[in-house]
C-alpha cells in the first residue's frame, strides 16, 4: 500500500513538474499570461517554468508570412486604371501587441495589413504615370511602401520585410488604346528608318555609278594611251624592217594582199597593168 502511494506521489509531482515547463524555439514567440493578464512576452528560445493552473501560456509562429494581394485597381497621375498584383513579407515583430490588436489571428492580421498596403499603393500609384511605373520607379516604389507600412504595420506588432509588385497591367480597355497608341509610333519609326534607308541607298548607289564613270574613263584613257603606245611601236619596228629591204617587205605585203583577195569569192575590176599586179608579169633581163 506504501509503495502504491509513493508511486502516485511521484507521478502528481512528475506531472506537476511538466506542467510548470514549457520551452520556446527559435521558430515561436510566447506570451505568458496570468488569469488572463500578459505578464511576459520577452522569451528567447529554451526552457522556462510557470505556475499551473495559475499561468498559461500561448505560443505564435515567429516566421516569415506572406500575404498576397487579390489583383487592385489603382489611378494613376493620368487617371487611367492599372492591375496591380502584389506581395508582402511580414513577421511577428511585438507579440504582446500582436496579441491584443489582432489576438494572434494570421488571418485577421493580413486582412488589416492588406488594407494598409493598399492605401500605400494607392497613394503612390496616383502620383506617377504609367510609363514611370511600370519602366523607372519599381524599386523606389517598394522602398516608399516599406518604409511608409512599417510604422502602421508596427501598431500592428507585425515587421514588414518585404513588399514586391508582382505584375503591372492595364484594364483590356486600356490596353487596346495603348496598343494601337504603341503600332502607330512603331510604324511611324518603321517609314522613317525606310526612308533614310532608301536615302543612303540612292546616295550609295549614286556614288557608284560616279566612281564607275570615272573608272571607264580612266580605264579608256589608259587603254588608248597603250594602244597609241603600240601603234607607234608597231610602226617603228615596221619603218625599221622595211628600210632593211624594201623589195622583198614590197613583195611580202603583196603576197598577203593577194592571199585575202583571192581566198573570197569576191570579184574585182583591175587594170592589169596596175601596180597591184606586177608581181605577175614575166620578169626579163
Amino acid at each position: 500500500m506504501l509503495q502504491n502511494k509513493i508511486l502516485v506521489g511521484l507521478a502528481a509531482v512528475l506531472i506537476i513538474g511538466m506542467m510548470s515547463m514549457f520551452t520556446v524555439n527559435e521558430k515561436e514567440k510566447a506570451i505568458k499570461f496570468q488569469l488572463g493578464k500578459i505578464v511576459k512576452s520577452d522569451y528567447e528560445r529554451g526552457l522556462y517554468f510557470k505556475l499551473p493552473l495559475l499561468n498559461n501560456v500561448k505560443k505564435f509562429d515567429s516566421r516569415m508570412q506572406t500575404m498576397k494581394s487579390d489583383p487592385e485597381r489603382f489611378l494613376t497621375a493620368e487617371k487611367k486604371n492599372v492591375i496591380v498584383d502584389s506581395f508582402v513579407k511580414w513577421r511577428i515583430g511585438d507579440v504582446t501587441k500582436f496579441y491584443t490588436v489582432v489576438a494572434g489571428d494570421i488571418n485577421q492580421a493580413n486582412l488589416r495589413l492588406d488594407q494598409i498596403i493598399k492605401d500605400a499603393f494607392r497613394g503612390e500609384f496616383s502620383k506617377r504615370t504609367i510609363k514611370q511605373l511600370v519602366s523607372t520607379d519599381r524599386s523606389a516604389i517598394r522602398e516608399i511602401l516599406i518604409r511608409n507600412s512599417k510604422s502602421i504595420a508596427g501598431d500592428l506588432g507585425m515587421e514588414i520585410i518585404d513588399v514586391q509588385v508582382m505584375r503591372i497591367d492595364l484594364p483590356e480597355e486600356v490596353s487596346s488604346s495603348v496598343y494601337r497608341r504603341m503600332e502607330a509610333e512603331r510604324e511611324r519609326v518603321a517609314r522613317e528608318f525606310r526612308s533614310q534607308g532608301a536615302e543612303a541607298a540612292e546616295r550609295i548607289r549614286a556614288d557608284a555609278d560616279r566612281q564607275r564613270v570615272v573608272t571607264l574613263a580612266n580605264a579608256f584613257r589608259e587603254a588608248e594611251k597603250l594602244r597609241g603606245e603600240g601603234d607607234a611601236k608597231s610602226a617603228e619596228i615596221y619603218a625599221q624592217a622595211f628600210g632593211q629591204d624594201t623589195e622583198f617587205f614590197t613583195f611580202y605585203r603583196s603576197l598577203n594582199a593577194y592571199k585575202k583577195t583571192f581566198s573570197s569569192s569576191s570579184t574585182l575590176v583591175l587594170d592589169p597593168d596596175s601596180d597591184f599586179f606586177q608581181y605577175f608579169k614575166k620578169q626579163t633581163k
